[in-house]
């Protein structure tokens, strides 16, 4: 059925028969919840037999529970028509979603936790879109406007990093990832379930981010939502996953080994990858920059266009930022692991700055190749020198979180001081990419470009990845190749351009400019 066969024949659910015919089907994934599962699953079948119009299934998925909450699904099965129960041998959110809603033939699929933090009334809000063939997929949303959310502080400071790191990383453009409250067209579910890989808290965001890319229109409803104080989840280990996740779903899309099919009607949201040839190509392509519509200064006369102006400047700034964040993500996942084994045995400002100072190395090497396309060995040495004092500023401010945290808590848990890391951290981020891209491999962006055979503004190396074909031919506004096309007199490189002994031709790989 899907790439996970394997999985799914393991784990095949074992149902007892809902005599209803659904058209939306609401899952409710538990493990051990045999306290909750009840009261829960009563008040939402009484809600949807008094307020809802559309024909519904409420599907008790449980995955790994070891107390009595299957027996106790096993009896709502019995007890209601439109109720029905669904055993998964394996843990996890995600996998029991794409098991059960891949298997499932109503036309919307949904899900809420089952302690109903979120109130019932936001889902005829949440599904009707979707009925209505209006949107693709629905979520409940903490973080927008006219939401009224319960909660303590902890908890909000988490959810609205975790949200402004995925905007900073993968451009979401959705508010809330992790509200469990979402609903999804089955039809569109078909496509993009088989492309998600988490099995845990994770499933969702991926979910969403694959939708926001292949175009899917995404329908936001704020809701009134109460915390569950007696809440399971692991904060430090749902963390750490996250952003293990958020690496691999980002390289995934920039590298291109996550295909996402066009689905939309607009073009897709999001691309870390052939996004920026979409981008290319929607504009026109003009001259360069030059004052007679030659090629820039650097491009010499080979003949290879570019998109000029803020287009390719767009593009460029946007392979950086894309290479940035998932070199980022990676880096802050084993900062904050190293925090976690040092703080065991050393004071928080101490493992604070050793776990900050063992990953810059990588993350200045990585960021070098990866994100700014530099390689070979000279500026190797002043680059990581660079890259030391760029993390001093993340030592800076990252310590003076901390610092203020023990004021106010003499005594905080891990969890608090990890989550006022992460978003001293986003702060730290933007002022780091700022200084690589303009002090720490700037001067090295400004000779590479005169290398023979040099790309074009923003065409950075990718390892072997072809350009897009935007980037690959120089064209007037007519589309045909003209005078404005050829370099003049005052575009050919001058002595001020030429490279530097230490930058001869052969020492680097072709590049691009910042």
């Amino acid at each position: 059925m899907t790439p996970r066969d394997g999985l799914l024949e393991k784990t095949r659910p074992q149902a007892a028969a809902s005599r209803v015919t659904p058209q939306v089907e609401i899952v409710v994934p538990v493990r051990d919840e045999e306290r909750d599962i009840g009261p829960s699953v009563r008040r939402l079948d009484r809600y949807l037999g008094s307020s809802f119009p559309f024909p519904a299934r409420i599907t008790i998925a449980d995955n790994g529970s070891r107390d009595g909450t299957w027996a106790a699904a096993v009896a709502l099965a019995g007890e209601f028509d439109a109720v029905r129960a669904v055993r998964l041998a394996e843990p996890g959110r995600g996998r029991a979603l794409r098991s059960i809603w891949l298997d499932s033939d109503a036309d919307v699929l949904a899900y809420m936790d089952v302690d109903l933090s979120t109130e019932l009334n936001a889902l005829l809000p949440l599904v009707a879109p979707l009925v209505s063939g209006h949107s693709d997929v629905a979520i409940g949303t903490r973080l927008a406007r006219g939401a009224r959310v319960i909660r303590g502080p902890r908890r909000e400071i988490i959810s609205r990093c975790y949200n402004l790191l995925l905007h900073a990383t993968l451009g979401a453009r959705f508010s809330d990832a992790q509200c469990g409250f979402k609903a999804i067209s089955a039809a569109r579910a078909r496509v993009l379930l088989p492309l998600t890989r988490d099995n845990g808290w994770f499933f969702d965001t991926e979910l969403l981010v694959l939708a926001q890319q292949a175009g899917l229109r995404i329908h936001e409803v704020p809701v009134d939502w109460t915390d569950d104080t007696d809440s399971r989840v692991r904060v430090i280990a749902t963390i750490l996953a996250d952003l293990r996740g958020i690496a691999r779903l980002g390289y995934g899309l920039l590298r291109g080994s996550i295909a996402v099919p066009f689905l939309g009607e607009t073009g897709p949201h999001l691309g870390l990858r052939h996004g920026l040839a979409s981008e290319a190509s929607s504009g026109e392509v003009h001259p360069g920059p030059g004052a007679s519509g030659g090629p820039a200064p650097g491009n010499g006369a080979t003949g290879r266009g570019q998109l000029t102006g803020s287009t390719a400047g767009r593009a460029g700034l946007h392979r950086q930022l894309a290479g940035f964040a998932v070199v980022g993500t990676a880096s802050t996942v084993a900062c904050v692991a190293l925090y976690l084994v040092l703080r065991n045995a050393l004071p928080a400002q101490l493992a604070n700055a050793l776990s900050l100072l063992i990953t810059a190395a990588g993350n200045t090497a990585a960021n070098r190749r990866y994100t700014f396309g530099i390689r070979g060995r000279p500026g190797a040495g002043r680059h990581q020198a660079r890259g030391l004092l760029a993390f001093g500023a993340g030592l800076v401010l990252t310590a003076a979180a901390l610092a203020g945290l023990h004021a106010a808590d003499p005594r905080p848990g891990r969890g608090h001081e990890v989550t006022v890391l992460v978003g001293a951290s986003l702060i730290a981020t933007l002022v780091r990419f700022a200084l690589y891209r303009n002090w720490v491999f700037g001067s090295s962006h400004g000779r590479r470009d005169q290398a023979p055979g040099g790309r074009g503004d923003g065409d950075i190396d990718r390892g072997g990845h072809d350009r897009p074909a935007s980037f690959r031919s120089h064209h007037d506004r007519s589309g045909q190749p003209g005078k404005e096309g050829r370099p003049g007199k005052d575009d050919q490189p001058g002595k001020d351009d030429q490279p530097s002994k230490g930058d001869q031709p052969g020492k680097y790989e072709k590049g691009s400019q910042r």
